[in-house]
């Protein structure tokens, strides 16, 4: 139990140490503000030539920075109400497939007396159209003590029931990339696939299987949806990530209180006394990039040298800081950005600030605390019925049930 006295005055002994750091960012955001506006005026060739000798680059904006000589690229609909927003939304939506797939997992290692896991794959396929139907569905997999103690390399199991899980989501999405392959040949609106979280991981140093596994995987899917030309994209709500800031830093901006304190959400969506939020309002969206953080090299296109997948973040809350949009860079060179972002915005004006589609698979794939008692109960009985030397701990059940 949380008692909210000791939390207020906790908080206000450490009032100084919250301001003091506030004025710290405020300090640091007016750097790498002025060094994005001084970023906008220059032109694609001096940009490059900048970048080139740079040792660790971030991110490389696409030549429509140029075009629009802004970072910012404004959102042109108005609407009055939500009513108007969800009309809009309608006429993007309408007969267009959107599709999402999640995962949540369960890993039994204190309540059991061996290790056992499950996933659950929860998915949302809607063709947005009354006569069709949408499909929103679920599989759910028992990982045994053999499948998660069979492994060539020392793996904790719960990572593994974690590897299970992500690839698990990313069969499930490539699975809906190969269905829609087509699209243009039947005459159909383009469809879209969201995949709830980056499509980039870092590895500058893989030290495990599992860590290689993980990106080869990420590669292969945004190498499928080239390959069938079905746009998916990853949907981070909330970004961590400071590859704008890396390139910013190419340009004057750098601080060490910066590298630590901000994000790239942080200073898109923040106001200062002397530079206008850059996203400034619902919609607007920032130039797209090519991402060129180090350890991507795995997203390398070796033809050529550019990244496979670039970003781009989007305003889809009226105060919160913006979402970051993965995209894999052919959707960008193809010109179907715009279109892609439309349906998007279209699916959070229906989700209320996030894609109705990731929300709806992620209820979905839900696996709760009491589905955990279920869960227990059910492979005690199993055990029993199997005469199998297993056990399910009662005090952990019990702390389960109080919790």
């Amino acid at each position: 139990m949380l008692y909210r006295e000791l939390l207020t005055s906790e908080l206000n002994n450490q009032s100084s140490d919250f301001q003091n750091y506030a004025r710290e960012q405020a300090g640091d955001l007016h750097l790498y503000l002025g060094a994005l506006r001084r970023v906008e005026k220059l032109g694609g060739a001096a940009i490059r030539e900048k970048l080139a000798d740079a040792k660790n680059v971030g991110a490389i904006p696409a030549d429509e920075l140029e075009r629009q000589q802004s970072f910012t690229f404004s959102f042109d609909e108005n609407w009055s109400n939500h009513e108007q927003a969800r009309r809009w939304a309608t006429q993007i939506l309408e007969n267009r497939t959107t599709f999402a797939a999640d995962g949540s997992q369960l890993y039994a290692e204190k309540e059991t007396s061996l290790p056992i896991g499950a996933i659950q794959i929860g998915w949302f396929e809607n063709p947005h159209n009354a006569e069709i139907g949408y499909e929103k569905n679920a599989r759910f997999f028992v990982l045994s003590p053999e499948k998660l103690l069979a492994q060539d390399e020392p793996v904790v199991p719960e990572t593994k029931v974690g590897q299970y899980r992500f690839e698990a989501e990313i069969d499930k999405a490539k699975e809906f990339l190969e269905k829609k392959s087509g699209w243009q040949q039947r005459g159909e609106r383009m469809p879209l696939a969201f995949y709830d979280g980056t499509l980039l991981l870092s590895t500058p140093h893989p030290d495990s299987g599992v860590q290689e596994t993980f990106t080869n995987k990420l590669v292969e899917l945004v190498r499928f949806s080239k390959a069938t030309q079905v746009p998916i994209i990853g949907y981070v709500d909330r970004s961590y990530a400071r590859d704008l800031l890396t390139m910013l830093g190419n340009f004057g901006a750098k601080t060490e209180n910066g590298k630590k304190s901000l994000h790239d959400a942080t200073i898109l969506n923040a106001a200062n006394e002397n530079f206008a939020p850059v996203l400034g309002s619902w919609g607007d969206r920032t130039c797209f990039c090519f991402a060129d953080r180090r350890g991507l090299s795995a997203f390398i296109e070796p033809e050529t040298g550019k990244s496979l997948v670039g970003f781009t973040y989007l305003q889809t809350t009226a105060e919160s800081a913006p979402a970051r949009i993965d995209v894999p860079a052919w959707i960008y060179e193809q010109g179907l950005l715009d279109e892609i972002l439309n349906v998007i915005r279209a699916e959070c004006v229906i989700g209320l600030g996030y894609p109705y589609a990731l929300e709806t698979a992620d209820q979905t794939a839900l696996i709760t605390v009491r589905d955990r008692e279920v869960f227990l109960r059910a492979l005690q009985d199993f055990a029993k019925t199997n005469n199998l030397n297993f056990s399910v701990s009662r005090k952990n059940a019990s702390k389960g049930r109080r919790r």
